[in-house]
């Protein structure tokens, strides 16, 4: 019998979305710019802190060989290249007290290391996986469709707003409500407000699809691989809580433009999943670590060609919107 988190990389990495909402979005060129490239400055702050970069390698995987392997490697490239690694749920590791899949301080010293577990789970499972892996943030993940289509999942989801409440008030690091990939609505974002919430991960449709990955582990339900808002649609809903709220993104984020055109919408920072797990997979740690502060370089020479020299800067960026997105309301 496979590991279900083995059968979730394999998926993940299967998976080619029919439709990425980035597609649909343009940015509008500035020819004169105010600023010399050594000018932009990336650094941005979220969940509590600076961050040099405004980009992260979002929670992807635990609890078996493949998944220690897999998060070794990214633990070795965000080490390398200051970016911050959040865990995948940290579940696993609860069940199992011999769990070694998730990396550790003692070994990465220098890693910016934040972590994941399930809003299922009560605040005392938090807690303890607070002070196992002590983490600059963690993240508390909503995956409620994914639940509803494992046969292993969830059934009873009414403890949920009590738990993420809890998590707020309780928790010693800052706490971020994360999607897995379907979208959060606006009426969510404004609820896990009211519930103490300071930061949320939007996570659209557009790179791995929970609901896609448990069809393929025999559920049959494909007319369901596409549920959720995508990526682009999630930010631009979420507009009215931009200034109240710490907006991150994440889902279907494939390279520096993508990144832009997230932080032009509002987000903080945003976080890439797939797009790693593929550089991991495909090249040696010492490419991906070239490859990832290359991004960086991009993300400054975007930025000078839309004459910003910060990242709020980029909240007055104009921009198009075509196909599915036209609908909705522009700058």
């Amino acid at each position: 019998m496979t590991n279900r988190k083995d059968d979730h990389i394999k998926h993940a990495l299967a998976y080619q979305s029919p439709y990425n909402s980035f597609d649909d979005m343009e940015l509008i060129h500035h020819s004169l710019p105010d600023y010399d490239l050594s000018e932009i400055d990336l650094t941005t702050h979220f969940a509590g802190q600076d961050f040099d970069f405004p980009f992260y390698i979002n929670a992807m995987t635990g609890g078996s060989e493949k998944g220690r392997a897999v998060n070794r490697k990214i633990a070795q490239v965000a080490q390398a290249t200051g970016l911050v690694m959040v865990t995948g749920s940290y579940s696993a590791a609860l069940k199992n007290p011999k769990d070694q899949s998730y990396p550790k301080s003692s070994e990465f010293p220098q890693l910016l290391l934040a972590t994941n577990i399930g809003i299922d789970k009560p605040y005392e499972l938090g807690l303890q996986t607070i002070q196992e892996l002590q983490p600059i943030f963690l993240q508390v993940h909503v995956n409620l469709m994914q639940e509803l289509l494992m046969p292993e999942g969830e059934r009873v989801f009414h403890q949920w707003k009590a738990n993420l409440a809890d998590y707020a008030s309780k928790s010693p690091v800052p706490v971020i409500l994360k999607e897995v990939g379907f979208g959060m609505d606006l009426k969510t974002i404004e609820m896990a407000h009211d519930l103490g919430i300071q930061t949320v991960d939007i996570s659209g449709r557009g790179g791995t699809s929970f609901a896609y990955i448990e069809n393929q582990r025999g559920n049959n339900r494909s007319y369901l691989d596409d549920w959720g808002q995508s990526t682009v649609q999630t930010l631009l809903n979420a507009q009215p809580m931009v200034d109240k709220m710490e907006i991150l993104a994440s889902g279907g984020v494939r390279h520096p433009l993508d990144i832009i055109k997230c932080l032009v919408l509002g987000a903080k920072a945003v976080g890439l999943s797939r797009t790693v797990l593929e550089l991991v997979e495909k090249y040696p740690v010492e490419k991906a670590i070239a490859i990832i502060n290359g991004w960086k370089d991009d993300l400054r020479l975007i930025m000078c060609a839309l004459n910003c020299k910060t990242i709020d800067q980029l909240r007055q960026v104009d921009y198009l919107l075509y196909g599915k997105l036209q609908a909705t309301k522009k700058h």
